[in-house]
């Protein structure tokens, strides 16, 4: 069996400065600092559409959800007949707000754990898709610079291309994701400005290393200008700050600010926590555990050996909303939820068009889901009702305080109501 030959269970976590001597950044990663993430669905968002109905925002929400993983194994889940989906953006789930330039130009990325270079669409656009905001003009921009082929800034991007040119030239790069979109441009260093929930001192951090972007291709959604990569790589805005803990905490209503909180204030202990090793692999971006097995009301699935180790390897990834496994797996864990759930399903219409079979007609008053715990290599993570049931939204990551330990290796869940954290 391939190991990625997948299916689609609404039941699962969505399994991704060294040249800065700014003070007010010292300073504010020895507190940490929050900003907040705008999930694609808040009335906050610039791809909020209000005459959507939730279940046309869970249908788009998988469809996004199969997209991603083309975008990972564009192969596997081609193969698949049972998984394809209509066309749609791979546009991530979240987004952040920021500036970048002096003056500052305002730009909206998509926040993506599962890569580490950061671009942004700039003016002169050779091939570009269609933006609906104003784009970057690096000309206009005081603190602008471009970045050579021979400078440590050239280095972090690993697929510059430096080695047919001079040292003399400018440092460029080609990103490629493996759904055949990409962007392409110059490598050059911003002022970039974060909104921070230390009132009235913005993160104004210099000489970010990032991507302006002149050439793209593939789909993407006019409404963001870029992307904002925050993997384990080099050229990451964490890596670039030089943070080594980071958390995240989804809130369930989309109206309440989601929040990515930097350096201490990422901190996550205290009652309830449970921690997991983190695998950090120096070919990629991404953020791994391993996944053991789970369990269905105490009766317990385990996954396949990884390695000849117990447990299967798992992204970590914001990009997602929900989580495809196993096809053996899946089978067993489909089988031991529809058997604790005595409801009518919904028809086979409804459930082919939203892409899911286990999809039940209830009161939300009256239904209570089976309990599913998630078994990671050292730590239960205990699923509730909006987690395995949800409608939208990365559900299985929502209302929990998820903390990376970079230094340490090890990821922490803390139960918490997301929304009643302040920026």
């Amino acid at each position: 069996m391939s190991p990625y030959q997948y299916v689609f269970v609404l039941l699962l976590f969505t399994l991704s400065s060294v040249f800065n001597d700014n003070m007010y950044l010292t300073e504010a990663l020895n507190g940490g600092f929050s900003v907040e993430l705008i999930h694609r669905d808040s009335p906050k968002s610039p791809f909020y559409n209000s005459s959507e109905t939730q279940i046309e925002r869970m249908t788009n929400a998988i469809h996004r959800s199969f997209e991603r993983v083309k975008h990972f194994y564009p192969e596997d889940v081609a193969s698949d007949k049972k998984i394809q989906p209509p066309i749609t953006s791979i546009n991530g789930e979240y987004v952040m707000k920021f500036s970048i330039g002096t003056p500052k130009h305002d730009v909206l990325a998509i926040a993506d754990l599962g890569s580490d270079l950061i671009w942004i669409q700039c003016q002169p656009c050779q091939n570009c898709y269609r933006q609906i905001d104003p784009i970057f003009d690096p000309s206009k921009s005081k603190t602008y610079k471009d970045v050579s082929c021979a400078s440590s800034a050239c280095n972090l991007v690993k697929r510059s291309d430096c080695k047919k040119f001079a040292f003399s030239f400018k440092c460029k790069y080609e990103e490629n994701y493996m759904d055949g979109s990409g962007s392409s441009g110059d490598v050059a260093q911003e002022t970039f400005t974060f909104d921070t929930n230390i009132k009235n001192a913005p993160a104004e951090i210099n000489n970010i290393v990032f991507g302006c972007s002149h050439d793209t291709k593939g789909r993407f959604d006019p409404k963001a200008t870029g992307m904002l990569g925050l993997g384990s790589g080099p050229a990451s805005l964490l890596s670039q700050l030089g943070v080594e803990k980071f958390s995240y905490c989804f809130s369930e209503d989309h109206n309440s600010p989601s929040l990515f909180n930097f350096g201490e204030k990422a901190v996550v202990s205290g009652p309830g926590t449970v921690s997991t090793p983190l695998e950090i692999d120096k070919s990629s971006p991404n953020y791994f555990l391993i996944l053991k097995s789970i369990s269905v009301a105490g009766k317990r699935i385990d996954f396949p050996q990884n390695d000849g180790k117990a447990g299967s390897r798992m992204k970590l990834d914001t990009g997602s909303t929900f989580t495809f496994i196993p096809l053996n797996v899946y089978t067993k864990l489909a089988s031991l939820v529809a058997a604790r759930i005595s409801l009518n399903r919904v028809s086979e219409k409804i459930a082919f068009r939203i892409g899911h079979r286990l999809c039940y007609k209830y009161s939300p008053s009256t239904f209570t889901a089976p309990p599913i715990t998630i078994h990671f290599d050292g730590a239960d993570v205990v699923l509730d009702q909006y987690n395995t049931f949800g409608l939208i939204g990365n559900m299985a990551q929502a209302n929990f305080l998820i903390g990376i330990d970079m230094k340490k290796k090890v990821v922490s869940f803390k139960r918490t109501i997301c929304s009643s954290l302040k920026l």
